[in-house]
């Protein structure tokens, strides 16, 4: 049995003689939230719509939980509830009518059912106001919740945070969280927010001019290996070469001091010889790189879509 609920293989979206999508594969591991990044028209948003088959494909093959989403689309998208890009409601009905309405579009859907995700999305106290009076931070949990109504096995959300304030994000953050902890469900978001995605997402894609520049986990993107980049501010950086030059431990001058890529077990060793060899060591500092640094590293932009 497979352990991805998203395949892409060698996709590949052409729009008259321009290419959008150029070969892109990669797999969204079940049970994960998989944050999909890229700068602005590296074709993040055209990847997601042929996910939900609101674009055709040119080449290659999309498969949700196995199932072709162009040669056994009914099946595929079976597994799938999505919002891309704002959800719609009916502001003049009041959440729970909206739920009643979206419901009656899917086989199976019951009252107990519909109970489930308003308690999921915690929207027990104002599911039966009208939506026109709902924040957007609120219409985007009642979207989630419609969203949800089917049991899907993949929720796909494009730029679920436009427009949410920290603590609409953070709720929101909560939420997947939970749908992956508790329902088993597997997530795929888009943002622009690039420290979010980073607290939000178990693993993170990156495609520029699109072509998948990268994929792997979060925690792969903001340590770099087994070793960490660490400085040391010191009284004297000439001595602090000569002192070390016989060490294992190599120096790259910095403006703060000396930045060194060593284990942490190194550190207390790599003071000790500097302080025995007569160096006045005032801070060491470890530096972390985040996803935003990693990103920008990667692809030379500060635009993200």
């Amino acid at each position: 049995m497979s352990t991805s609920i998203v395949q892409l293989k060698n996709v590949t979206k052409k729009i008259g003689s321009k290419t959008i999508i150029d070969g892109l594969s990669f797999e969204v591991p079940k049970g994960e939230v998989f944050g999909f990044l890229g700068p602005n028209g590296a074709g993040k948003t055209t990847t997601i719509r042929m996910m939900v088959g609101l674009m055709r494909i040119t080449e290659g093959e999309i498969l949700i939980d196995g199932h072709s989403i162009t040669k056994d689309f009914e099946k595929a998208i079976s597994k799938v509830g999505a919002i891309v890009e704002n959800p719609e409601m009916y502001k003049y009905l009041t959440g729970y009518q909206n739920l009643v309405h979206f419901a009656r579009m899917s086989a199976g859907v019951t009252k107990e059912r519909i109970q489930e995700v308003i308690k999921l999305v915690a929207l027990e106290n104002r599911i039966n106001d009208k939506v026109k009076t709902y924040s957007l931070g609120m219409r985007q949990r009642l979207g989630v919740a419609q969203a949800l109504l089917a049991r899907p096995s993949l929720l796909i959300l494009d730029e679920p945070t436009n427009g949410l304030d920290p603590a609409g994000i953070r709720e929101l953050r909560d939420y997947l969280r939970k749908l992956t902890q508790e329902e088993g469900i597997s997530v795929v978001v888009s943002s622009h927010l690039l420290s979010e995605m980073e607290l939000m997402c178990d693993r993170v894609a990156i495609i520029q001019n699109g072509k998948l520049i990268d994929v792997r986990l979060i925690k792969e993107y903001t340590n770099d290996g087994d070793k960490s980049k660490v400085v040391f501010e010191v009284n004297d950086k000439e001595l602090a070469i000569r002192v070390l030059a016989t060490s294992p431990f190599t120096a790259t001058t910095i403006p703060d001091g000396l930045e060194f890529a060593i284990d942490r077990d190194q550190i207390a060793e790599l003071n000790t010889l500097l302080v025995y060899g007569g160096v006045k060591v005032y801070s060491i500092k470890t530096i972390t790189q985040t996803l935003e640094d990693k990103f920008l590293e990667m692809t030379g932009s500060d635009q993200i879509a």
